[in-house]
């Protein structure tokens, strides 16, 4: 992956194996409790066509503090340019303070497939049919 980035702020792998690189806050932000904000990364990269970078939470923000990405996994294409940014959301009861340099999230990357969508007038049958949640009957 091609990447524009502050030193210092490159994704980075944390441990051999973890799929998602850590990206880091590159302000500080005060996010109140239930709260959201756009958190800057610095990070701007170019993926080849048929892949994805998802922005996926850190669970340790998440169990301990309440912290989530509000619009799991953020998706950015291929053709972006731009900065990455993460809209975090504040879920606890507390005001949460992000100081620059602070891991906010994860950045996966995924091979997609592009879809060919063939219009018809009528879809075949599958064993699942139209029943959506709830439909197995399972708790």
């Amino acid at each position: 992956m091609l990447i524009v980035a502050e030193p210092g702020f490159e994704p980075v792998y944390a441990k051999p194996g973890d799929a998602g690189a850590d990206l880091k806050s590159t302000e500080n932000y005060t996010i109140p409790a239930g709260g959201r904000q756009l958190v800057k990364t610095g990070v701007r990269i170019a993926m080849p066509d048929g892949v994805v970078g998802l922005v996926h939470p850190r669970s340790g923000l998440a169990a301990k503090h309440g912290i989530t990405v509000l619009n799991t996994p953020g998706t950015v294409d291929a053709g972006y340019r731009g900065e990455i940014m993460v809209t975090l959301l504040n879920t606890s009861s507390e005001t949460f303070e992000v100081v620059r340099g602070d891991r906010i999230a994860q950045l996966l990357f995924q091979r997609v497939e592009r879809a060919e969508f063939l219009s018809v007038n009528q879809l075949p049958e599958s064993a699942r049919g139209e029943g959506g949640f709830g439909s197995s009957g399972m708790n």
